[in-house]
């Protein structure tokens, strides 16, 4: 008989999925509910199970979850339905990822640097005004263009596949103002919360070139482009270096250059990886706390770099990093 699960000790998926789906539910009646400190503890819960979905979604695309591909997928799809990540195809969620290792680039499918580039100055001020804010305008405006994308270059059944996973999304949200339009606000904090908490994972975790591509091809080859460069220019952006545990906030995605190194090994695996490989000393950590800084400093930068700054080899290396933005393993346009 075939083997469920990939790795040993898989079974801690089981309470992470329990929490992932029962923790949203109860999270969002937290939500609906009168009492202030239940509103409270429901904008965090819905929160942080949005955050654990996306996580575990992605290792579902690395096939790090179940033996059978098939069975990674299945959970995948149904965990992007908590986020929202449903919209986009599955299929192209894990092309464009996978895309992401093997070309050793930022691959996407829409630049939206250079559409805000050449809008109307009011338009692009807008955006930089609402990002100042912290406001995710650009994570929310890629998020539109997967639903826009089928309606300009899909098939009728994309269009159609679309029209109906928007329809049951906008019935949800529907139904939940219904009960309470205060709950559907405090939804939106939360998913907020959610976006601003991805993007700050994704803005330092490479400093490497962006690649704008539609064609589901692999870039042109470039020898730069070596398992070296990969390493060089992946960085461990850790929540906490002293308290290791911190990191299953966000499921251990941090230990980025340990998941580059094995994609298929999973987020409980990834800490173990990481010190075997590189032991307490490794120099592509950078922990999360010395970004905090740079991730308000360069919120607007961001926005239009050319690139996501650089990394000093000494002293306060983070200084220039001014880190990505748009580059969500969950849009796929």
């Amino acid at each position: 008989m075939s083997r469920l699960f990939r790795h040993p000790g898989a079974w801690i998926n089981g309470p992470v999925v329990l929490y992932t789906f029962g923790g949203f539910g109860v999270g969002v009646w937290m939500l609906t509910r009168t009492e202030i400190a239940l509103n409270v503890v429901g904008v965090l819960l819905v929160a942080h199970t949005l955050v654990w979905s996306a996580y575990l979604l992605h290792d579902c695309a690395h096939h790090a979850v179940f033996t059978a591909p098939t069975a990674n997928d299945r959970l995948g799809r149904l965990l992007s339905w908590v986020n929202g990540a449903c919209l986009a195809s599955y299929e192209g969620l894990k092309r464009k990822h996978l895309r992401h290792h093997a070309d050793r680039l930022d691959v996407l499918t829409f630049d939206y640097r250079a559409v805000l580039k050449g809008a109307p100055a009011w338009v692009r001020y807008l955006v930089l005004c609402l990002e100042f804010a912290y406001v995710p305008v650009v994570e929310l405006l890629m998020r539109g263009l997967v639903i826009a994308t089928p309606f300009h270059h899909g098939t009728r059944r994309e269009r159609v596949r679309m029209m109906l996973f928007t329809a049951v999304r906008v019935a949800a949200f529907a139904a939940l103002a219904l009960i309470s339009i205060k709950a559907l606000l405090l939804y939106a904090v939360a998913y907020f919360i959610f976006l601003h908490v991805l993007r700050f994972m994704d803005a330092f975790q490479h400093t490497y070139e962006i690649f704008v591509s539609r064609s589901a091809s692999p870039a042109p080859p470039d020898p730069r482009r070596t398992r070296r460069y990969e390493y060089e220019n992946t960085y461990s952006n850790l929540v906490s270096t002293r308290w290791p545990w911190l990191n299953l906030l966000v499921l251990n995605f941090p230990y980025h250059n340990a998941h580059h190194t094995q994609t298929g090994v999973p987020w409980y695996r990834l800490p173990a990886l990481h010190r075997a490989l590189y032991g307490e000393q490794e120099p592509q950590v950078i922990p999360s706390r010395t970004l905090l800084a740079n991730y308000h400093r360069y919120r607007v930068a961001r926005v239009l770099a050319c690139d996501y700054g650089a990394v000093e080899a000494v002293g306060a290396r983070a200084t220039g990093f001014i880190g990505a933005v748009g580059v969500s393993f969950l849009t796929a346009v």
